[in-house]
């Protein structure tokens, strides 16, 4: 029995897909590691039932710590993308939360530099608010612990991968750190968009980018380049095969990103028989409906798809492209 629906939600279900691919499906992902994070904080008495809990987001994010927030009693306040669409925003305001949506940028790097800007505008004039800062604080990655033991209990990681977006870096290098402590060999695959500046290819954009949850065009400080082995950078036309071949071959509903990692971890699984692919789902797929499921264009054969193995950055290129990152740092440059 559950004392909140929060909790009932956020636990994922493996789903086994083929002999050794395996999908790991949140409803919404997010909630692990925002419920942990706000729990900690409580803990620490570094926020209390007087705060105001305060971020920027997409989408994901902003459902996650409105329901944290209501579980725990305390208010959220959101700055939000253009992405977040007017259902979604009544959802987040009938759970109580307060969303700002801000005036649609002409691009990504605007809208997420205008978001970050408002929310450190707020926090100077307004008194018991505190920044959840999801894409810098690495109290993000606590909540994951659970998730890596779940996998540990029913796929093992002897011979295991992970495969999902990098985002902020938090749900795949939490995932994998905690998976590292029980083998260290776990290898981690992560996917870009293009246009993000995380991996460098914000030299090369694609033209239909939906995915804005999955890259980014400032800075993520939570991201630790040095987990990766290696890393793939997928388009949104092939992004889209991806989730709608899981909903036509699996009858599971999801989203752009997971339809990358599940496109990328089908192509690995395929060459490598002796390994087990774990990818993740981390949400749904009905904020992709119109732009995904419902469209005339034509499915790409999901067959004929295949990554460009590069051998430097300066070779990114579209539609699908991967390279050996072999766990080194990276610094992003200005």
């Amino acid at each position: 029995m559950y004392d909140h629906i929060a909790d009932a939600m956020k636990k994922p279900a493996i789903i086994k897909l083929e002999s050794n691919l395996f999908a790991l499906r949140f409803e919404t992902m997010k909630l692990y590691s925002t419920i942990t994070a706000v729990e900690r904080l409580l803990d620490e008495g570094r926020i209390d039932t007087k705060t105001t809990l305060i971020d920027s987001s997409s989408g994901l994010y902003a459902y996650a710590l409105a329901m944290a927030c209501h579980k725990h009693g305390l208010k959220s306040r959101i700055v939000a993308s253009t992405t977040i669409n007017k259902s979604l925003a009544a959802l987040l305001e009938n759970l109580g939360a307060n969303v700002e949506k801000i005036p649609a940028q002409t691009t990504l790097k605007l809208d997420q530099k205008f978001r970050v800007e408002k929310v450190l505008d707020v926090m100077k004039k307004e008194r018991n608010h505190y920044w959840m800062r999801q894409y810098h604080d690495d109290i993000h990655y606590l909540g994951y612990e659970d998730v890596a033991k779940q996998i540990i209990r029913e796929v093992g990681t002897e011979n295991l991968t992970v495969v999902g977006a990098v985002g902020s870096g938090c749900s795949t290098g939490g995932i994998t750190s905690y998976l590292r402590c029980d083998n260290e060999d776990v290898r981690l695959i992560g996917i870009e968009p293009f246009g993000s500046v995380t991996f460098g290819s914000q030299g090369v954009q694609d033209p239909d980018m939906l995915v804005a949850g999955i890259g980014s065009s400032i800075e993520f400080q939570n991201v630790r380049h040095e987990l990766y082995d290696d890393i793939h950078w997928v388009s949104f036309n092939y992004s889209r095969v991806g989730a709608i071949h899981l909903l036509r071959d699996y009858a599971i509903f999801a989203g752009l990103s997971s339809g990358c990692a599940y496109l990328v971890a089908r192509y690995e699984a395929e060459a490598d028989h002796r390994g087990n692919y774990v990818f993740i789902m981390p949400d749904t797929g009905h904020r992709y409906i119109d732009a995904v499921f419902t469209g005339d264009e034509e499915v790409l054969d999901r067959d004929s798809l295949a990554p460009t193995t590069i051998h430097g950055m300066n070779e990114i290129s579209l539609d699908w492209c991967t390279l050996n990152w072999s766990r080194r740092t990276y610094t992003i440059k200005k």
